[in-house]
């Protein structure tokens, strides 16, 4: 197929290309198995790594708060509940995987302080995010007339 140019009546000016609108990111939802395969195979990567690095806690604990948060933003409103319940079995799986099973327990007593940040994170993001959808939900019933009992 050939395209043809139309031509442009006389006295219009040719239009002048602006600036291109910034393209934004797919913004992606993650089911709760989703969600907590990603938290999952984070902490796995994370674990191997830091073994290899002769422990890092701290580094550890860092990108379990990371998980933590991207698993509870990138999560479908459906599926809130899951992130926060995903994130500290996403942390002990890691350690079980890195650690091995006999020095897992004294690993979650020492790295508790990581578990609860990550989880609060979590609850945090997942309690506004949750607020958010119940208020545009509430507040997009009644500028559109629907949902409105007569008389009131």
């Amino acid at each position: 197929m050939v395209r043809t140019r139309v031509p442009r009546p006389a006295g219009h000016p040719a239009a002048r290309p602006g600036p291109r609108p910034r393209r934004r990111l797919p913004r992606p939802r993650l089911t709760g198995l989703g969600c907590g395969v990603l938290a999952t195979v984070t902490m796995v990567a994370a674990g191997r790594l830091c073994h290899l690095l002769g422990g890092a806690p701290t580094l550890y604990g860092v990108v379990f708060v990371a998980a933590s948060v991207a698993a509870a933003v990138w999560v479908r409103p459906a599926d809130l509940v899951c992130a926060p319940i995903a994130a500290p079995i996403a942390f002990a799986a890691g350690l079980l995987l890195s650690a091995g099973p006999a020095d897992t327990v004294a690993q979650l007593a020492l790295r508790a302080p990581w578990v609860f940040l990550g989880t609060l994170a979590a609850v945090a993001i997942t309690a506004v995010r949750k607020g958010l959808h119940l208020l545009r939900r509430r507040f997009g019933r009644r500028g559109s007339g629907r949902g409105r009992r007569p008389g009131r």
